[in-house]
């Protein structure tokens, strides 16, 4: 038997070094700054500082002159995700598009610490120093949660509020399951410890194509690579990790909170959402005063990316008829 206990304990050794070892392998470092926009930057990136250390990454874009629209991009995502609105809605319009804390290219100093409220401060101070004093505010997934909550702490500050597969209700998926595996990851403590400096490759693939589903062949090497690479700019992954474990359910989205949002809103959402239940497309509309509610068929997370023809067409009609009449 003690033989037998030496062997077990031997393997278990054996076990704990090799995992030890392949945990270390796979860890990966920060990417200096320079790097990262050498890579990601355009000809239209801008950066602004603003309080606390931050210099937000932005590019403000299209129709100088028109109407303006700010977009504002999901967890884990960046200003990136906007360009085929862009693209498509831009000799109509001025368009302002910019990285939240955590994510693209905004830096922040060492030791920062966000919460999910300070990402609407964020917003606020760069259309302030923009000098854009009203305008449209679409935001998507994460982006989205933070566009109602702008909505209703400065409402005098928009014309229309436009919500793409947005966060915000409690996460009730129909099919039981809780989302991509990262995200059960993430929510743990010990997974995020684990996980933090990790090469994120593969559970970053699995995401994006849940987020793309019912057209994986959307995500392609360069998009995966561009989420994780950008995921380890300076301080990025300290944020992240920290902002995962301090979500406040007080937060959620409730029909008395979103009852006080009196400007057009436009809520998009696509029926094969894997990570927000199109369910909670309905829940918008049904708490939101006269707003409108698009449900995109074989549609995943993301109908800016997936049909962005389409869903671009869908907006503009939409702001023409509910927000602003178009220049020519």
């Amino acid at each position: 038997m003690k033989t037998l206990g030496r062997v077990l304990i031997g393997i278990v050794v054996i076990l704990a070094v090799l995992l030890t070892g392949g945990w270390l392998a796979l860890r990966r470092p920060d990417i200096p700054w320079p790097t990262l926009q050498a890579k990601y930057a355009n000809g239209a990136s801008r950066y602004m500082d603003l309080p606390g250390g931050l210099k937000v990454h932005y590019r403000d874009q299209g129709r100088r002159d028109g109407p303006t629209i700010v977009m504002v991009h999901g967890f884990a995502a960046s200003l990136h995700t906007w360009e085929p609105w862009v693209q498509r809605l831009g000799a109509h319009y001025r368009i302002i598009t910019l990285d939240l804390p955590g994510f693209g290219l905004t830096s922040a100093p060492e030791g920062y610490s966000l919460t999910r409220s300070g990402f609407v401060d964020v917003v606020d101070g760069v259309t302030t120093k923009l000098g854009v004093t009203k305008f449209v505010l679409a935001g998507n997934s994460m982006g989205g949660g933070v566009a109602w909550n702008y909505a209703l702490r400065h409402p005098d500050r928009l014309d229309g509020l436009v919500l793409v597969d947005a966060a915000g209700w409690p996460q009730q998926r129909a099919d039981g399951k809780d989302g991509p595996f990262i995200f059960k990851v993430l929510r743990n403590p010990v997974g995020r410890f684990l996980i933090g400096d990790l090469d994120t490759t593969v559970m970053t693939r699995a995401g994006l194509k849940d987020a793309f589903a019912p057209t994986p062949e959307m995500v392609d090497d360069a998009m995966v690579a561009r989420y994780v690479e950008m995921s380890r700019g300076p301080g990025h992954r300290d944020i992240i990790l920290n902002l995962m474990g301090g979500f406040d359910p007080a937060d959620a989205a409730t029909k008395e909170k979103l009852s006080a949002i009196a400007v057009p809103t436009l809520v998009m959402h696509g029926d094969t959402d894997r990570l927000i239940p199109v369910s909670h497309a309905a829940l918008f509309g049904d708490a939101i005063p006269g707003s409108t509610v698009i449900v995109y068929p074989k549609v995943g997370h993301v109908p800016m990316e997936q049909i962005a023809d389409r869903s671009a067409a869908d907006l503009d009609a939409w702001l023409k008829a509910k927000v602003w009449v178009a220049k020519p």
